[in-house]
């Protein structure tokens, strides 16, 4: 089977170098640019742990190539796949257009009655969309919802729980059986509508669970319950389980969650539907998305002419993404509030020149110096093996910020020491 894998962003890449393990891939990027000649030496453009080296062996092997060049990569392709990363704006509305308009440019240049494959997270109806607008050459259109986990993409692609396939008939279904089988035997087979609304229904709960449980811990702050604690009872529940999004601590950002949720408040708007359950899931989220600013006002008053210490960057640990990092956010606040912000990631050696007022320290240690607090901001594995002792010791104030507890049981021993998370009781 010969694929042509469209958008080589974070899932695209994935994508693309799992799937040349088995088939013959070409990843398309009609911009082309510096990225495409990176992806071309076997270099990704993100950070994901083991991903430069099964790219660079995907080359090596023959079954893998990138090119700009829309006719040729999809001349003599069996299926299309679409992993474009659909931009949103401010609001966390998704631009389909873009999307759409790669896709428009892409399709006719593939054989007659070929599969294209959506992935990106695009509104439910856009696979029916398609197959109206496309229907003279008897394309068929599929829908396989991503299933991205920054940080752990290749181990959640080549062994997933189970693929979720959203497909029309039998030609389709056993073509996406083969593209699959090297993957996962579990095939959860439904229409693409259903594949469709499938995604936005899953983001939409895990964000709502992060927003329920975030709610109940700023409960337990001003109760003297303990959020995490609270936490063993409800995944000790039978009807909840262990895997529950039910961890208290920062709000739910990046955009990917609150995508879906937008989807769906503009979705029952669209349709006349009263929703109330959906709207408030973002509303919730974010007031809370403000909980480590809050935290430090509360404990040093006014931020202006304070240094702030940030420890960790990215939107998650394993990636050099800052794009709608929580951390790069709290930055921009602190700095209009008038605060300096010092700021450590083992993942970056530099900032864009929009984040050029931020102090970017290759020692955690120098980043604290002189602080009047520190935020820990991304879960770093390397910040548990750090030693506390001698980093609060450069504070101005003992105050650490950890929404999630990740350091907790690295600061535990230090007395003195003021330490905040969510749900963690006054």
């Amino acid at each position: 089977m010969k694929l042509t894998v469209l958008g080589l962003w974070h899932l695209g890449c994935v994508t693309a170098a799992c799937c040349a393990e088995h088939f013959d891939v070409v990843g398309l990027d009609c911009r082309g640019g510096r990225n495409l000649e990176a992806l071309r030496q076997g270099r990704a453009p993100i950070q994901e742990p083991g991903l430069d080296a099964l790219l660079a062996a995907g080359i090596a092997s023959g079954r893998l190539s990138f090119s700009a060049d829309a006719a040729a990569a999809c001349r003599d392709a069996d299926l299309l796949w679409v992993t474009i990363d659909t931009p949103v704006d401010e609001e966390d509305r998704a631009d389909v257009d873009a999307v759409l308009r790669e896709i428009r440019q892409c399709v006719p240049a593939l054989p007659a009655g070929a599969l294209i494959l959506v992935s990106s997270q695009l509104p439910v109806g856009t696979c029916r969309l398609l197959e109206r607008e496309f229907a003279d050459r008897g394309y068929r259109f599929a829908c396989s919802p991503e299933n991205l986990r920054l940080g752990q993409a290749l181990e959640i692609f080549r062994h997933p729980d189970r693929v979720i396939v959203g497909c029309r008939d039998d030609h389709s279904r056993a073509q996406l059986a083969a593209l699959f089988a090297p993957f996962s035997r579990e095939l959860v087979w439904m229409r693409p509508e259903s594949a469709e609304m499938a995604k936005h229904a899953i983001n939409a709960f895990l964000a709502a669970s992060i927003a329920f449980m975030n709610e109940i811990a700023c409960l337990c702050e001003d109760t003297g319950a303990d959020a995490k604690e609270v936490e063993r009872a409800l995944k000790s529940e039978s009807r909840i389980g262990p895997r529950a999004y039910l961890s208290p601590g920062g709000a739910f950002a990046g955009g990917t969650l609150a995508r879906d949720v937008v989807t769906l408040s503009d979705l029952g708007a669209r349709h006349g539907q009263r929703l109330e359950v959906v709207p408030a899931i973002k509303r919730s989220n974010d007031l809370h998305r403000h909980w480590p600013l809050h935290a430090l006002r509360r404990q040093l008053g006014p931020l202006a002419g304070r240094r702030i210490a940030l420890l960790g960057l990215t939107y998650k640990p394993g990636t050099d993404t800052l794009r709608r990092s929580a951390a790069v956010t709290l930055a921009r606040t602190l700095l209009a509030d008038g605060a300096e912000v010092s700021a450590w990631d083992p993942s970056r050696t530099s900032l864009p020149d929009e984040l050029a007022l931020i102090r970017l320290e290759r020692d955690p240690a120098l980043a604290l110096a002189g602080a009047d607090a520190v935020v820990v901001c991304t879960n770093w594995p390397e910040l548990r093996g750090f030693d506390w002792a001698a980093l609060v010791s450069r504070l101005r104030h003992p105050l650490v910020i950890d929404a999630t507890r990740f350091v907790e049981q690295s600061v535990a021993h230090l007395s003195g020491l003021r330490y905040l998370a969510v749900g963690s009781p006054a």
